[in-house]
């Protein structure tokens, strides 16, 4: 089977959701990252979404709708702080974790009682919300544990041959998958950071933590509630690296290994002190094009023949939280400090 790509018009949409609706999976755009997308009440597609990835089965999805009135379907409770955050922030790159309905099957949980649901804003993913009528189960469209893909050209790379339809929405805004977060009765607890910052919560919810296993790795054998918690993700083949260091101190240490098959993952404009190959990711002042161009630039770092990658470390608040926790899990949470 050819995957086709093609351009979301209308009648494009349409067909795309009547695949869905047949039980079919398809590559569409979102504001964040391109999601593989079936229905999230079709348990026989949802399957065909982990075989097509080669996912985990202990992975939960996250289910996408076009509006909040979508999410009674999907849950018989909605607490008051989800609506204020759904009014502040959705459509968006937020996702809440609310008490599965019994129409959700345990296949889209991982087996938690509870669904993880978001309303994309990127008006394709909303299109074939609407034209299908139906929630979206959709984690990202690419290889399990590969970088997330930005474009449909990433999305086509990773699985041609194993969905009939790729929705070409062109480059993802933000570039990371959405936060995520866990409802409290007036508190929300942070499981994955994303273009939603911590800063942004704690402005309509005045308690919010972050979760350890933001910044570390969970321990073996405990149930991960959101999606890139648990497994190693957003991996290139290359080994990974990350240095924290001034640039000073990156740069003479990157150099003193440069003939030991070594590239590094830079900010734009450091490469021309460094003596190896190099992949940029953005300037080193501004985190929201670090973040659309991340998972791009890891892809890339495979093409360098190199086999590792010195990667330099992202600011840790704000936006930059979101990179750095991808980055944590793309180089297997190996930091070395300098």
């Amino acid at each position: 089977m050819e995957t086709k790509v093609l351009l979301p018009t209308n009648e494009h949409i349409a067909y795309a959701a009547r695949l869905i609706e047949s039980g079919e999976v398809v590559g569409m755009p979102t504001e964040t990252v391109y999601g593989l997308a079936a229905s999230a009440f079709d348990e026989a597609a949802v399957e065909k979404i982990f075989l097509a990835k080669g996912r985990p089965q202990d992975n939960p999805l996250i289910v996408h709708i076009d509006s909040i009135d979508m999410l009674p379907m999907l849950t018989n409770r909605v607490p008051e702080i989800a609506k204020q955050l759904a009014e502040r922030f959705w459509p968006g790159p937020l996702t809440m974790i609310f008490e599965k309905s019994d129409r959700v099957p345990l296949a889209v949980t991982a087996g938690l009682s509870t669904v993880a649901v978001r309303c994309p804003s990127h008006k394709v993913a909303q299109a074939l919300i609407r034209e299908s009528g139906l929630p979206l189960a959709a984690p990202s469209a690419n290889r399990s544990g590969a970088p997330s893909p930005t474009t449909a050209n990433h999305v086509y790379n990773d699985l041609n041959g194993k969905i009939p339809v790729i929705l070409d929405g062109g480059a993802c805004t933000y570039g990371l998958e959405s936060t995520v977060v866990l409802l409290k009765e007036d508190a929300v607890v942070l499981l994955r950071p994303g273009a939603v910052t911590v800063e942004m919560l704690r402005e309509t919810v005045p308690h919010v933590t972050v979760d350890d296993g933001v910044l570390h790795e969970i321990k073996a054998g405990t149930q991960a509630l959101s999606p890139g918690m648990m497994h190693r993700h957003y991996s290139p083949k290359t080994n990974v690296i990350i240095l924290d260091a001034p640039l000073s101190s990156f740069v003479s240490f990157v150099n003193s290994h440069a003939d030991e098959r070594v590239g590094a993952l830079v900010f734009s404009g450091e490469e021309s002190m460094l003596k190896v190959p190099c992949v940029t990711y953005g300037a080193a002042d501004d985190v929201m094009m670090q973040a659309k161009l991340l998972f791009g630039s890891l892809r890339a770092v495979d093409k360098l023949g190199v086999d590792t990658i010195y990667a330099r470390m992202p600011q840790r608040d704000g936006m930059g939280l979101a990179i750095y926790n991808r980055l944590l899990r793309a180089a297997g949470f190996e930091v070395v400090r300098l």
